[in-house]
């Protein structure tokens, strides 16, 4: 199976996930889809693999996430134009003997955040043929990022130690976490989280927002430098338009 956990489109029809089935797989009957939920698309990928590999019915996944940010960034919008990046990733989540796989994940959606982040021109709601001088800037990427920040700092503290209580555990019981690298606001809402600077990553002053390659970008760095071992208890948190938190824990 090929999962397309990113946040933009190549192209409208068909999905992005069909079109790189054409690139790797062209001549088999692979299923491909996508999965987006924007900035977390590939935690949320990630999740519903495992169940598909825990029916039984797969035994290995690619999950691709990756999009170009600068295809729709706004010059006149500062904060978002020079926070953005374009970056693509690709892994394969396998069938195992039991000794690592995801332990437990949750999601949440708080609506009232849904204009915060967005995109509105260019689908059905406003379509590519109604774009006018006068509402050009509705096809470009606009968000509002105090509202963001205040949004995300106010839920997820408790959606977070929801998600340990769910699995009776404690930020101690996490060996390393992976959080979304959304912006340079990512060291304040680890502290909310009472998550130890030791115990993250943080690269985005190097890479900025990555969108939908953040998060695996950022774990594949985390184990390419030694920072997380087998055996590990590894958490995959994040925020996306929506407004959307994902959070994920897996014994790597």
């Amino acid at each position: 199976m090929i999962i397309g956990g990113t946040a933009t489109p190549l192209q409208a029809i068909p999905c992005n996930a069909a079109l790189l089935h054409e690139r790797i797989a062209k001549g088999t009957s692979i299923p491909a889809f996508d999965i987006n939920s924007s900035c977390t698309s590939f935690i949320t990928a990630f999740d519903m693999a495992s169940y598909l590999i825990d029916s039984g019915n797969y035994k290995n996944i690619l999950i691709f996430s990756g999009d170009t940010a600068s295809g729709a960034l706004n010059p006149n919008q500062k904060e978002s134009y020079e926070l953005f990046s374009d970056a693509a990733t690709a892994f394969v989540v396998s069938a195992c003997n039991g000794e690592s796989g995801v332990i437990h994940s949750k999601q949440h959606t708080y609506s009232e955040g849904v204009h915060d982040t967005e995109i509105r021109g260019g689908c059905g709601l406003l379509t590519a043929f109604k774009m006018t001088a006068e509402n050009k800037e509705d096809y470009y990427f606009d968000m509002k990022g105090k509202r963001v920040l205040k949004l995300t700092a106010t839920k997820m503290p408790e959606f977070f130690n929801n998600f340990l209580k769910d699995m009776g555990m404690t930020v101690n019981d996490i060996d390393f976490l992976i959080p979304h690298q959304a912006s340079k606001a990512l060291k304040l809402i680890m502290e909310r989280l009472n998550v130890p600077k030791e115990k993250y990553i943080d690269r985005v002053s190097e890479w900025g927002n990555m969108i939908s390659a953040a998060v695996p970008m950022a774990l594949y760095t985390a184990v390419n430098e030694g920072k997380i071992k087998r055996g590990d208890k590894v958490a995959l948190c994040g925020t996306a338009a929506g407004l959307t938190f994902n959070a994920l824990c897996m014994v790597y």
